[in-house]
């Protein structure tokens, strides 16, 4: 009876060798997915946080310039400019970089876009140039 339960112990791990190869396979696949999948999570919102770093800082310079531009202007045309102006640095200044989890931070994108296409429309500016290789600005 012991040479009985003995082969019957050595044909249940050739059955069940399937099921375990299966589930270590995925326990090994599991592990290595987790992994490459914070790599690329990582890379690719250092990509896209850089981006969003650049647009926000060209708009800041952008303002800061047209300010100098036209501090010394005191009519009131020039006086709602400077408003305007004023209200785009001051929604990127409140900008929070430092926090990527912030849960409005696609909507207070698109408000600092839309006061930039606002200050643009105001100072007769054309507001849709690339930042970027995209598109050279320069063009014969």
């Amino acid at each position: 009876m012991a040479v009985a339960s003995a082969s019957s112990d050595m044909f249940d791990e050739i059955v069940m060798a399937e099921e375990r190869f299966h589930g270590e396979g995925y326990q090994e696949g599991y592990a290595e997915g987790s992994h490459v999948g914070v790599v690329e999570g990582r890379r690719y919102g250092s990509l896209h946080g850089a981006k969003i770093g650049s647009e926000v800082g060209s708009y800041l310079g952008f303002a800061l310039t047209w300010q100098c531009l036209l501090q010394n202007c005191t009519d009131e045309k020039n006086s709602k400019k400077m408003r305007a102006l004023d209200s785009l640095v001051g929604m990127i200044q409140k900008f929070p970089y430092e926090d990527p989890t912030y849960e409005k931070l696609q909507e207070d994108l698109e408000k600092i876009r839309g006061k930039f296409k606002q200050v643009c429309s105001m100072l007769n500016i054309q507001s849709d140039f690339r930042i970027g290789t995209e598109r050279s600005s320069l063009t014969f």
